[in-house]
């Protein structure tokens, strides 16, 4: 008691000093020994109205300490002012460029703070980073402070903290989904929802960000409240269009900025987890599925907690799915004012538009839902079809055909996660739809075979494929299939994507040519099918089995091997798809494979350069050899598996003399 009677914080109370001198004095001996003081000091309403706003840089450092001190600044102070002071300390906040140091950097602090689990206010459940601290707190006085300020035009004071809070979030590193769970309570308090936010799925460590709520009666008035605060209509739809947009762009900033700590998780990995639901008997037996990991690994159901939370808030502000996609399709003219500019506050509802991506992920996400989690409301809205609205999406959020093909397929994961999986869903609805144009259907194919080739997961650039493959396939005019797998073949760079074309007149081949099920019968409905012609097979002969000599045989050893290694998947997929027509002799009549066989000289412009490239590669890898540098098992494993192909095909040949 003696000691509390002779603190610096008591003996100086005004009025034995004014507000100024007081200040100063707080300053000098602020330290966290003296906090528990200065909270008591600052139930003083009057005192605290005066000198709150200027006491919420100083206390910030002192987190987690200082919270009380912070949350009785935001119950007493001037809400005005003090909702200045602390949007500026928003952008102030200082986090690091990794997580390791910012782990590190929350650990001592958390240490220094007898890392207690949950602070008197129950603002945080566990220790968390200083910045991420800091954010929390500060979201939290705002939570309060917004709901104190009586104005007509309360969206002035929202717009600039929507603009402080996104760009406070978009500078920080982890613990992302504890700064979530804080922003969607504030939404929450500002517009007046009643729900309450959702329980994690299990404990997945998202930490409590608003202590339990205080009394109406521990809340100090307006001091500046208007003689009449009554809000407009036209104030209350700019408000709640403010509160829609900035929920956008928190889900865009989020979902595209995942961590990379599962580098094999790309986004939500809904594509993935669509296709388990789906088609189950895919599932490779005693694999960890991607339902499994989300739901037992904890950074990944973290993310399902907070995307979950921005989706049902998202719902609560009546977003409806026709907004978000409409939003999606449409180009911005003009930058949202919850940016990270300082533009002069929207005067009306529609100079506020919705983030085009957020919108994108929002709208995938409910629909995505309806099949994850049989929550058949969440696909309500306008009709949505491969063609023209995917087509659409495909045009407007990933990168434009006119920026060619190297930036495509660089997008954030989550990104083309979602884009692919809109389509799946699409798929599985049987909503193809009429493209307006065989080049429009060329151009969507173009798209997605370009992402399945040029995707740094494994896992998107296989559902591009499956995408790709299953819309082509739904093309009714054989015509435009064959010409896009012939032009495929003829133009793309990508030998992947090359392989995939020799995947596509291979299942065209089979399915038009089935095995007769008794000799000599023939399917009456082959013959009513090009591919069961032919045709097909010669306009694209020169493609599938090209001449080789002068790419392998005639120019450098160096430049015939990287030409061999870029090229040894197509090589391959072309020679299987050679022993198929060989073996099956019941396409030798209908497609006159001999004819093809000869006419377009495949044992000697294909077959024989090939394995003289092989014995030449070989004689390179040996000591003293051109290539020499290159010898490794995986070189030899390569040749190795050229050369037993070849055999086999080499073997096949005789039953066109059968």
């Amino acid at each position: 008691m003696a000691a509390q009677q002779d603190n610096p914080l008591l003996d100086a109370l005004p009025p034995k000093s004014d507000y100024l001198t007081y200040l100063t004095i707080i300053e000098y001996n602020l330290t966290p020994e003296n906090l528990p003081v200065l909270h008591q000091v600052l139930q003083d309403e009057s005192l605290t109205t005066n000198i709150g706003w200027d006491l919420v840089h100083l206390l910030v450092p002192f987190l987690p300490d200082s919270q009380q001190c912070l949350l009785d600044i935001a119950r007493l102070g001037n809400p005005r002012e003090v909702i200045l002071k602390v949007t500026e300390s928003l952008r102030f906040i200082e986090y690091e460029a990794t997580g390791t140091e910012e782990e590190d950097d929350g650990a001592t602090t958390a240490s220094t703070s007898n890392a207690a689990p949950t602070t008197a206010s129950g603002l945080l459940a566990a220790p968390v980073p200083t910045a991420t601290n800091q954010f929390v707190t500060l979201v939290s006085m705002l939570t309060i402070l917004h709901t104190r300020v009586k104005t007509k035009f309360p969206s002035r004071f929202l717009s600039t903290t929507l603009q402080a809070i996104l760009a406070s979030l978009s500078n920080s590193v982890v613990h992302r989904e504890e700064m979530i769970l804080a922003i969607v309570k504030f939404i929450r308090s500002v517009a007046g929802t009643k729900r309450p936010s959702l329980p994690t799925r299990r404990s997945s460590g998202m930490l409590s960000s608003a202590g339990s709520k205080a009394p109406a009666d521990a809340y100090a008035g307006d001091p500046e409240a208007a003689s009449s605060a009554d809000v407009s209509p036209e104030e209350k739809t700019m408000q709640s269009r403010l509160l829609q947009s900035f929920i956008t762009h928190v889900v865009e900033e989020y979902m595209l900025n995942l961590p990379s700590d599962h580098p094999d998780v790309p986004g939500m990995a809904w594509c993935s987890r669509i296709m388990e639901k789906l088609h189950p008997d895919r599932i490779i037996p005693e694999t960890k599925t991607y339902a499994t990991r989300f739901a037992d690994e904890e950074p990944l159901h973290r993310r399902i907690d907070a995307l979950g939370q921005l989706a049902t808030i998202a719902r609560d502000l009546n977003l409806t799915n026709e907004e978000l996609l409409h939003a999606a399709v449409t180009v911005e003219q003009i930058p949202a004012h919850t940016g990270h500019d300082e533009d002069e506050p929207p005067v009306s509802a529609e100079d506020i538009p919705l983030s085009r991506l957020g919108s994108l992920l929002l709208f995938t996400a409910r629909q995505v839902s309806n099949i994850l989690y049989d929550s058949p409301g969440s696909s309500k809205g306008p009709p949505f079809a491969i063609f023209p609205d995917h087509q659409e999406l495909l045009k407007n959020c990933l990168s434009a055909t006119q920026q060619g093909a190297g930036t495509l397929g660089s997008e954030p994961e989550a990104l083309i996660d979602a884009v692919i999986a809109l389509g799946l869903v699409t798929l599985e609805r049987d909503a193809i739809g009429e493209p307006g144009s065989d080049e429009q259907f060329n151009e969507y194919l173009q798209v997605t075979a370009l992402l399945s080739s040029t995707c740094p997961s494994s896992s998107l650039r296989g559902h591009a494929h499956y995408l790709t493959s299953t819309i082509l396939r739904s093309q009714p005019d054989e015509q435009v299939r064959l010409s896009f797998i012939r032009d495929t073949l003829e133009h793309c760079p990508f030998e992947n994507l090359r392989v995939s074309a020799v995947g596509w007149i291979k299942g065209e081949t089979i399915e038009a040519n089935p095995t007769p099920v008794a000799p000599h019968s023939q399917d009456t409905a082959a013959e009513h099918t090009m591919f069961a012609t032919p045709f097909p097979l010669d306009s694209l002969a020169a493609f599938l089995f090209p001449s080789l000599t002068v790419q392998l045989l005639n120019a450098p050893i160096r430049e015939a091997w990287l030409t061999f290694r870029t090229n040894l998947p197509f090589y391959l997929a072309s020679l299987n798809l050679l022993y198929l027509l060989l073996c099956a002799q019941h396409l030798h009549d209908t497609l006159s494979i001999h004819d093809l066989w000869t006419n377009h000289d495949v044992a000697g412009s294909f077959l024989q350069p090939l394995r003289d490239a092989s014995g030449m590669f070989r004689k390179g890898l040996g000591n003293g050899g051109g290539i020499a540098d290159e010898k490794g098992d995986d070189t030899l494993a390569e040749l190795n598996v050229l050369d037993e192909t070849l055999e086999r095909v080499t073997a096949a040949v005789k039953f066109l003399n059968e």
